[in-house]
């Protein structure tokens, strides 16, 4: 007969303690949440702006809800204050906005997006919060797929929102919600029904996919799958931004390796030096040669008419050069100030294509500051949150982990993404923005040992002295 003790050596195994339904359904509330943002204008032409506008205010009840029952543990001195900053100046621009009404309502999106970032990063543990997002990412990838698969199988042409299905050839198939490109070699849109929306998030899933299997998650196949799905999604939206971000992810990624192996004080500066020469030469090729990389990436050199866009905003916000015209992101076509102001492909623009122009439109040069500040400290701290060991106590030989890498990763596309797009701002570069970097100040570092130990050092609670 065998003999048990309290012996860790010879102790009965015990199966670890199983999730509680209650956090089940958290989690699926906070994979839901990811989701809406990722997807982003695909529930807009699904479903149609109000329906949408009602489904994201009733979303934020619900997690506000939620926030007062679990009341998780958080350190509010840690709030993202550069980001708060940012959204409170924006309220504040609601008093001398040109267009108050457009101003309120973006205004409420923000705020909203703000609040889901923290609930989200609150809730969860930095190993559940990656797996969430690449739960989301899933639904995003393969709903994307299923949808233009549905198109050219049972549609057999272009669709447009609502499911309207057109009687005849657009005079532009800029507004196709999709444009049944999937067996034709075009490019395809997934179900934002904009390229170069579903570019980088393809891009996001390919780094959330990867840095998974990096950490030893479970399925390695299917992983692998998902994976070779996201590739696809990412060559077939043929999106020029998304190709450059991934140029950037590649550089920092291999940068933040070199880092790693720095053993001695002092060792780094090399690096440094390296990559800033690398990031500067290359930002200096592309400028000189973008006539000859945007022809073989079958773009313009104007970045698709964005030139002339860029041009239009300068002039305008170069009138209220301090303060700005009042927050309204994204710009909602029906005010009259942007029907009809800037026209491309026969539709009124509804962004300025570059973050920093976006934002010295609407909130003047203290907003363009304000937003650069934001950017720069979380750039900061994802940086050294990737590049230095977790260390909590005397020990220094703790093992990086891989989902430390998501942040920086994360902050070379949305900083890229912002040359030519204004979505940083909203959707899920903004929750991205402010929820990992409201995660890195709340819990600095990724827990290794007892799970316990590891998770109470992540919520900022008292540890047991290891051993």
């Amino acid at each position: 007969m065998a003999i048990h003790t309290k012996h860790p050596a010879s102790a009965p195994p015990v199966a670890p303690p199983r999730e509680k339904t209650r956090h089940h359904l958290l989690r699926g509330w906070c994979i839901l949440v990811l989701f809406m943002a990722l997807s982003g204008v695909a529930w807009v032409n699904a479903f149609g702006a109000e329906a949408t506008a009602a489904l994201t205010i009733v979303t934020a009840g619900v997690s506000l809800i939620v926030w007062v029952l679990v009341r998780p543990a958080y350190q509010w001195r840690r709030l993202p204050w550069y980001a708060t900053g940012y959204v409170l100046w924006a309220a504040l621009s609601i008093a001398w906005s040109a267009w108050p009404a457009v101003s309120a309502i973006t205004w409420l999106l923000l705020a909203i997006t703000t609040f889901q970032a923290l609930f989200v990063g609150a809730m969860l543990t930095w190993k559940e919060l990656v797996r969430a997002i690449a739960s989301a990412l899933k639904w995003v990838v393969s709903l994307s797929l299923l949808f233009e698969l549905w198109v050219s199988i049972f549609i057999g042409g272009p669709i447009l929102p609502r499911f309207v299905i057109p009687s005849e050839p657009a005079d532009d198939p800029i507004v196709y919600w999709s444009r049944d490109n999937l067996f034709e070699g075009g490019r395809i849109q997934g179900i934002m029904g904009n390229a170069n929306l579903l570019g980088p998030v393809a891009l996001l899933a390919i780094i959330v996919f990867a840095i998974r299997l990096a950490a030893g998650a479970p399925r390695k196949v299917m992983l692998w799958i998902w994976i070779g799905v996201s590739v696809f999604l990412f060559v077939r939206a043929s999106s020029a931004t998304a190709y450059v971000a991934a140029a950037a992810v590649v550089l920092v990624l291999a940068t933040v390796l070199l880092m790693r192996t720095a053993r001695r004080p002092g060792e780094r500066t090399k690096y440094y030096i390296a990559y800033a020469a690398i990031g500067l030469g290359s930002a200096l090729a592309l400028w000189l040669l973008r006539d000859r990389i945007f022809e073989a990436l079958g773009r313009s050199s104007d970045l698709t008419g964005r030139e002339a866009i860029w041009q239009a905003v300068i002039e305008r916000a170069s009138e209220r050069p301090i303060v700005g015209w009042g927050f309204a992101t994204p710009w909602i076509p029906s005010e009259p100030a942007f029907d009809g102001w800037i026209i491309d492909h026969g539709q009124t623009v509804m962004q300025a294509h570059n973050m920093w122009l976006d934002v010295y439109l609407q909130l003047g040069i203290v907003g363009v500051v304000l937003i650069a500040i934001t950017f720069l400290a979380f750039i900061w701290r994802s940086w050294f949150f990737a590049v230095d060991r977790p260390r909590w106590d005397l020990r220094a030989d703790r093992p990086y982990s891989p989902l430390s890498l998501l942040p920086t990763l994360i902050g070379a596309i949305l900083l890229v993404q912002g040359l030519a797009e204004s979505t940083p701002l909203l959707l899920w570069g903004w929750l991205f923005l402010v929820m990992l970097g409201a995660k890195i100040k709340q819990a600095p570092h990724i827990g290794v040992g007892p799970a316990e130990q590891s998770l109470a050092i992540e919520r900022g609670e008292p540890t047991q002295r290891e051993r």
